[in-house]
């Protein structure tokens, strides 16, 4: 992956990429059906981001046998991680910086997206192949201590960083996690692009810290940057790929990190309805498009095929598809700072959840449902 002409040190928040996972997870659904159906041209391109050394391919229809994921009945979790990677530093570790968890219940007609907070206070499991012996820390640095692979200080493995990451978040959240995609930055804006831009509500007044009104980067001065802003009033806006990113990454606003993860989920659901709008189950050259957009950008990590779960989930109505803001608190103060925690409404909606009663417990506390 090459970031371009960013600057080495410039810190990339991605809690917009994980949008691509629940998009790619839909698009390959939909490529899935239209080659089951046969509706497809033959020499489509494969479904991005397939961890198996063996290619997806075009799923063959059998006469007798059930379609790819026709005995996924859930319920079913998967991880969707945004990583901040720094290629041009050697031996950078990949942090978190969006961790999504989709729950879909048993039957699959509906699902449920939160967020947990980058700097939440976790207990880190004992990690033996990456060194490490275990603790309480943020969330994010699962990713990275878990990531280091031994005698290879400058080669730390992504994908081995997932798995320490996982566990952490299965830990925490005592939902068994069946798959989920880490993302980085390349490519997203090419993503959005190639949808044609999304359509969101911009639900209060959002300066960037990083863009101009061109598009351009700001330039970086001491204390933070200089120059005109790029802003997003409050109400409905297109957004093209570079503003859908930049707006998802500002977080030094009203409301701080819990309204970054708010319109993160805004940002998933609008690509979403864009591509369910466009119907492109019937058109398999554009979801072609859409999903070679995703190039390396994404890698899925699962048990199952990505084909699988996608076929699965593609049934899934998006009216029925909830996004969740979990409230939280910092822990400790100024200089003491140690990180965030939920409150006992967050927490209490995780249990929830496992047991099965979302829907009355959102009912009960309809705040923590995120609208628009």
């Amino acid at each position: 992956m090459v970031l371009g002409s960013m600057a080495p040190r410039r810190r990339w928040l991605l809690l917009g990429l994980a949008a691509l996972a629940v998009v790619a997870l839909i698009a390959a659904g939909t490529v899935v059906i239209t080659r089951l159906t046969g509706d497809n041209k033959p020499g489509g391109a494969p479904v991005a981001g397939s961890p198996t050394p063996s290619p997806v391919g075009t799923p063959t229809p059998s006469p007798s046998g059930p379609p790819p994921g026709a005995d996924i009945t859930g319920p079913l979790n998967l991880l969707l991680v945004g990583v901040d990677t720094r290629v041009s530093v050697p031996g950078w570790e990949p942090h978190s910086d969006a961790v999504l968890v989709l729950h879909v219940p048993k039957g699959l007609d509906r699902a449920y997206l939160f967020s947990l907070p980058r700097d939440l206070l976790v207990d880190i499991p004992a990690f033996p192949k990456a060194g490490y012996k275990g603790g309480k820390t943020k969330l994010t640095h699962a990713m990275s201590f878990g990531s280091r692979v031994p005698g290879k200080p400058k080669q730390p493995s992504t994908a081995q960083g997932y798995e320490l990451l996982r566990s952490t978040v299965s830990g925490y959240t005592g939902l068994r996690i069946d798959a989920g995609a880490v993302l980085t930055f390349n490519g997203f804006d090419r993503l959005v692009n190639a949808l044609g831009g999304v359509d969101i509500y911009i639900d209060q007044r959002v300066e960037s810290l990083h863009r101009r009104p061109d598009g351009k980067y700001r330039e970086s001065a001491p204390g933070g940057y200089k120059g005109p802003q790029q802003v997003y009033e409050k109400g409905e806006m297109h957004l093209n790929g570079w503003q859908a990113l930049d707006y998802a990454r500002q977080r030094y606003i009203t409301g701080g990190d819990y309204a970054r993860q708010r319109h993160q989920q805004q940002l998933i659901r609008a690509m979403t309805r864009k591509i369910l709008d466009e119907g492109l189950a019937k058109q398999p050259e554009r979801v072609d498009q859409v999903v070679s957009a995703l190039g390396d950008t994404l890698v899925y990590v699962g048990g199952r095929r990505i084909v699988d779960i996608a076929y699965a989930l593609s049934g899934l109505p998006e009216n029925r598809f909830t996004l969740v803001g979990l409230p939280g608190s910092g822990v400790g103060k100024g200089s003491a700072y140690r990180g965030e925690q939920l409150t006992t409404e967050g927490r209490t909606f995780l249990t929830e959840l496992r047991a099965g009663r979302a829907d009355a417990y959102l009912a009960a506390h309809p705040k923590l449902v995120v609208k628009n």
